[in-house]
């Protein structure tokens, strides 16, 4: 009889949360990756018998899914910190577009992109969601780092960087599917930025697009009270009735924010099982209004988490993100049990996963699975003494406790040290690009 084929990585954690099943977490087990799939799941002991190139002790360290940030425009950490304090379409139409009219480019999306790619890695996030100009530039930088991206192609009924027209946006989007649909970690998605930015006609030849070439649809949907009242008041009709007039709700449709939501919401996103991308700290920090996680999570609905882009946040920290979900869904609902522990590590990773239409290859540590993975080290004084590793890493915890990472069974933080991208040299041309923007800002 042949020797078995030895694993090319052994991983011995002191608990390992699978996500599913729901609510486990498994004490002394190991898991082993062959070939960039997760391999073997098992005892310590039992898994020590199985040959392997490499074994790599864990100790005080919770292996988890890497974790899953399902809506964010990568390239605006170039301004984070730029138009703080300010309501959302003040924001918008006097800061933030200005900006972005005056200095993105394709080095800008390549600069902010990698910088943005580097935090997400080091706060232990394996996999995000893009939604913003020259996507074949983020495409460049994701498969460049070795991390997993949905890429959504921005598409607006006026001019933006990269894109003179809808048209020509929905041409990038086909283009750029057509290119990438055989890669291993990069899915194309079309991003209409609103239902106030884009036409009927264009919504339905994106939907048509999103039908013949089976996209998912990612779109800013019910962000505030002021975007629902001015649909009423313009159509007479809430904007997710009318996406659903438009035949673009279904399982690959993703909306994020979702602030507002009365009965008739309720049921159309239950009817056509919508995904909810929930941005709690932009929310808070834009007053947008609370998206009521419970109630979506109690009628079935499918919630993950985004960190949204760094300029409205400000930081792309999902961990961090998390625990304020948990504890807001708390206070929105009235119940403290709302949204526990696991269900909101659940909510940053399997429901990440299903909401990209990823479920299937990342999200939870289960056997066939792609090695998307994160050790966070609950070794310090914080987290001391520790009864529950995942309330623990959930509530006392902090992104700067993601110690390795691997995506699909390739390390890209090792040590708390990138592997694939210069940090150094990150900070220096994002400082560049400070000094550049700050000083034509101020003059």
């Amino acid at each position: 009889m042949p020797a078995p084929t030895p694993l090319d990585l052994l991983l011995l954690p002191s608990w390992l949360v699978p996500i599913e099943p729901a609510g486990v977490v498994l004490k002394d087990y190991a898991l082993g990756i062959r070939d960039g799939i997760i391999s073997l799941l098992a005892p310590r002991d039992e898994a020590l018998q199985h040959p392997a190139k490499e074994v790599l002790e864990l100790p005080d360290m919770l292996l988890s899914p890497g974790l899953v940030n399902a809506h964010g425009h990568a390239a605006m950490t170039l301004f984070r910190g730029l138009a703080d304090d300010l309501p959302l379409m003040d924001w918008l139409n006097n800061h933030i577009w200005p900006a972005e009219g005056r200095w993105v480019n394709e080095d800008f999306v390549r600069d902010g992109t990698n910088l943005a790619i580097a935090e997400q890695l080091k706060g232990g996030i394996s996999c995000f969601s893009d939604m913003y100009f020259f996507p074949q530039t983020a495409c460049q930088s994701v498969h460049d780092a070795g991390i997993r991206a949905q890429i959504s192609v921005p598409i607006l009924d006026f001019p933006i960087p990269g894109a003179p027209s809808a048209e020509e946006a929905l041409r990038i989007g086909f283009q750029l599917h057509n290119d990438l649909r055989h890669h291993p970690r990069i899915r194309i998605a079309l991003g209409p930025h609103a239902p106030y930015t884009v036409s009927d006609a264009t919504l339905e030849n994106l939907r048509q697009m999103a039908e013949e070439q089976d996209l998912a649809i990612h779109m800013h949907v019910h962000e505030t009270c002021h975007e629902v009242h001015e649909a009423l008041h313009r159509n007479n009709e809430r904007p997710l009735a009318r996406l659903a007039r438009l035949q673009l709700l279904g399982p690959r449709f993703q909306a994020v924010h979702m602030t507002q939501v009365n009965e008739e919401d309720l049921a159309l996103l239950t009817r056509y099982n919508c995904q909810i991308i929930h941005c709690p700290e932009s929310n808070l920090k834009l007053a947008s209004g609370f998206c009521p996680v419970q109630q979506l999570w109690e009628a079935g609905v499918n919630v993950a988490i985004g960190t949204d882009g760094a300029a409205s946040n400000n930081d792309l920290d999902l961990l961090g993100e998390t625990r304020t979900a948990a504890l807001l869904a708390k206070a929105v609902s009235g119940s403290a049990t709302a949204l526990n522990a696991h269900q909101a590590l659940r909510m940053a990773t399997l429901n990440g996963a299903r909401a990209l239409g990823l479920e299937d290859q990342i999200g939870s540590l289960e056997l066939g699975k792609q090695a998307d993975i994160v050790a966070f080290d609950l070794s310090g004084l914080s987290q001391q003494p520790l009864y529950d590793p995942v309330s623990q890493l959930i509530y006392a915890g902090n992104r700067n406790q993601a110690r390795h990472l691997w995506v699909a069974g390739k390390k890209l933080l090792d040590n708390y040290q990138l592997t694939q991208l210069d940090e150094t040299q990150l900070i220096a041309t994002a400082k560049a690009w400070a000094q550049k923007i700050g000083e034509a800002t101020s003059a």
